[in-house]
Parts: C-alpha cells; sequence; structure tokens
C-alpha cells in the first residue's frame, strides 16, 4: 500500500486529529475555561462592505465548512462520471444500502423522539461521516479486500448527496430571490472561468475563479440558503483538471485545518448534570439511531440488493461485510454535527444535547466498527494465508 507523505493526505491521521479536536472542545466547554473560549466563539466579524457579519463559530460552520463541500462536491462528481458510480452495475447496491442506511436510522429517531419539540432532529442520524469510516478502515482493516473500502466509499458519498439535500431543502428560511439569482448567475460564470482555466490556464483566470467564488458564497448565505451550498455547487460545475488540481491543493488544508476546527466547535458543549432518565429524546434518538439504524439499515438493504442486482453487475458483499460496512456508517460525526446545529438552532439546549448524541453514537459505532472490521480482516488474511 502507497504511504502518501503528507499525513494529511491519508486516511489515518485525519480522523485521529478529527477525534482530538471533537474531545479538546468537549473537554474545554465542561472547565472554567468555558467562558474565555465561549467569548472568542461567539465575537462577530463583519466582512467590509458587505451585510455579512458573523461570529467566528458561524464563520466556521458557514464559511470554512463550504470548503469542505468544495471539496466533497468535486470527489461527488468524479465518482458519478468515472468512478465507483458510474454506472448503474456499479452503484445499485451501495445505493440501496445508502437507502437502508437513511430510511431505518430516521424510523428509529422517530419512535423514539418523534415529539413535537424534538421531531425535527429526525435528518441528524442519516449522515456518514466518509473521513472517520475510512480511518478506522485504514487502521483495522489490513487484508480486507478492495471491494470492501469501494462500497463504503460509494455508500458514504450516497450519503453526502442525501445530507446536501437535506441541508438545501429541509434548511432555508426566508428564501431571497434576487441575490439567490445572482448567486446562480455567479456560478455559471464560475464553470465558465473553470472552462477557461482548463484550456488556457492563465493564473490570472484562477483569481478572477476565487473572486467569483467567494461572491457566490455571499450571495448563497444572503439568500437564506445554508451557505455550505455555494460550495457543493461550485464544486459540481468546476471542469474536471482544474478541480482535480484544486481538490489536492485544498485536501491538506481541509484534512488539517477546516474539519478540525468545526470539530472543535461543533463538541463545544456542556455535558448535563442530569440523569441518563432526563435527557432529551432527541440525545437518545440521535445515540441509537446512528450506530443501531446504521448498521440495520445498510445491512438489510445491502442484502436485499445483493439477492436483487442485476445478472452481470459488479461483485457485492457479504453478509458479514455489509455488517462491518453498516457500523462504520454509524460514525456520522461532520455531518451529522452540522445538521443537528441547523435541526435545533432555535433551542440551544436541545441542540447541545442532540451534539452530545452525536458524538455518543458515532463513539459507538466507531468502537462497534474496529471490532467488526478487525474481525473480518482476520478472517480475509487466514483464507489467504490457507490458499497460498
Amino acid at each position: 500500500m502507497r504511504i502518501s507523505a503528507n499525513p494529511l493526505r491519508g486516511q489515518r491521521f485525519p480522523a485521529v486529529l478529527l477525534l482530538l479536536a471533537a474531545g479538546l472542545g468537549l473537554l474545554l466547554a465542561n472547565l472554567p475555561t468555558r467562558d474565555a473560549v465561549s467569548g472568542v466563539l461567539e465575537t462577530h466579524l463583519a466582512l467590509p462592505g458587505t451585510a455579512l457579519d458573523l461570529s467566528v463559530s458561524h464563520w466556521i460552520s458557514d464559511g470554512l465548512l463550504a470548503v469542505f463541500f468544495l471539496v466533497v462536491a468535486i470527489e461527488l462528481r468524479h465518482e458519478l462520471t468515472h468512478g465507483e458510480l458510474d454506472s448503474f452495475g456499479k452503484a445499485i447496491q451501495p445505493a440501496v444500502a445508502a437507502t437502508g442506511g437513511v430510511l431505518v436510522p430516521i424510523a428509529a429517531y422517530l419512535l423514539i423522539a418523534g415529539g413535537p419539540s424534538t421531531g425535527t432532529g429526525w435528518p441528524i442520524p442519516t449522515a456518514t461521516d466518509i473521513a472517520f469510516a475510512l480511518g478506522v478502515l485504514a487502521m483495522f482493516g489490513r487484508g480486507l479486500p478492495s471491494n470492501v473500502r469501494v462500497f463504503l466509499l460509494a455508500l458514504a458519498i450516497l450519503d453526502d448527496i442525501i445530507g446536501i439535500v437535506f441541508i438545501a431543502v429541509l434548511f432555508a428560511h426566508d428564501v431571497q430571490w434576487v441575490p439567490l439569482l445572482l448567486a446562480v448567475a455567479a456560478v455559471v460564470v464560475f464553470w465558465l472561468l473553470s472552462r477557461a482555466l482548463h484550456a488556457v490556464g492563465h493564473p490570472l483566470i484562477a483569481i478572477a475563479m476565487a473572486v467569483v467564488g467567494v461572491m457566490a458564497w455571499g450571495l448563497v448565505a444572503s439568500s437564506g440558503i445554508h451557505a455550505t451550498i455555494a460550495g457543493v455547487a461550485l464544486g459540481l460545475v468546476m471542469a474536471p483538471v482544474p478541480a482535480a488540481r484544486i481538490r489536492h491543493a485544498l485536501e491538506p488544508i481541509v484534512n488539517g485545518g477546516i474539519l478540525p476546527l468545526f470539530a472543535f466547535t461543533a463538541a463545544f458543549v456542556v455535558i448535563p448534570a442530569v440523569a441518563p432518565s432526563e435527557l432529551s429524546p432527541a440525545f437518545w434518538g440521535i445515540a441509537v439511531a446512528l450506530p443501531v439504524g446504521k448498521i440495520a439499515g445498510i445491512a438489510a438493504f445491502g442484502w436485499l440488493a445483493m439477492r436483487l442486482r442485476p445478472r452481470g453487475a459488479a461483485p457485492t458483499l457479504v453478509f458479514a461485510d455489509l455488517l462491518a460496512a453498516g457500523a462504520l456508517g454509524g460514525i456520522g460525526f461532520t455531518v451529522s454535527l452540522l445538521l443537528a446545529n441547523l435541526a435545533f438552532a432555535g433551542d440551544a439546549g436541545t441542540r447541545d444535547q442532540a451534539i452530545l448524541g452525536v458524538l455518543v453514537g458515532s463513539a459507538i459505532a466507531l468502537l462497534l466498527s474496529a471490532v467488526l472490521v478487525s474481525l473480518r480482516a482476520g478472517w480475509y488474511r487466514r483464507v489467504a494465508a490457507a490458499t497460498s
């Protein structure tokens, strides 16, 4: 296996960094340092010449995280056109499994926390954190066949698509059509510039793309649509060659800076000093739906897809591998944290408990997946040794 010279381009180190950042945020929120750190995160910074005036934490979740979604969108487009999802045969099992990995956690959450005050949190346990999942796979999956990683990557990409749709559709508020239409125009200009950059390669075109991209982000933020959607739109329309170069340049920045910063701010919540029975239903709904709902939905629907796949389709995973992939899918983290902030934006108490539910549910899924992946990897290594 080729090891990247830059650990921030690998899979293990970024996952560890995310875990440490979230742990640090949770720790500092429950020490006397809370007020000092909270004061920094709540400090407002205005963008000169614009109406944008956001707190530091919102600049991270609305601004920097848009760069993360730009990189995600570039990968989405590649996989849908030239990668693991570029044909029906390749996409059928992960697509059906991803559907189960969304529907079953939603059902589990609503069964536990479907009341009027917490029911809006149902999208939270639907996400899979690809960085964490692939990190666990890299740490514990030595000997697993490549189709397990391919399946997980496809599954997480489809989950990302679903999460992006949820963010764009469910959490838009008081949409302002003029800024939104101007944002669409800016995305079109960005698309044209990316084609020109592909053809000519002049650095001034790259600078113009950066300026137009920032304008598109600002217009989306002003329109009432969550600003991260701007990153998605820009990533999807970018010409392939410039997109690949930008993704390569941004990958260590996203893995080493943007995602840890977001993990720190999102996990900066106070652990409530209450008995377990007094915790919000949102906490329990997420903490159960992520590890249990994901593994049940992905394994069951993936098995069904294996039975229904068309003749001649790509090789599929056996049920034991689907269980391991389902456990990995339960590591929600990044997108789940963002969805928790959006779903309970008007209720700080429930939002904090929902965030704790994401952290607890993801931790359970992480431990469970480490065990299942290790067992499957060990089985494959023994089979390989016996047949060599």
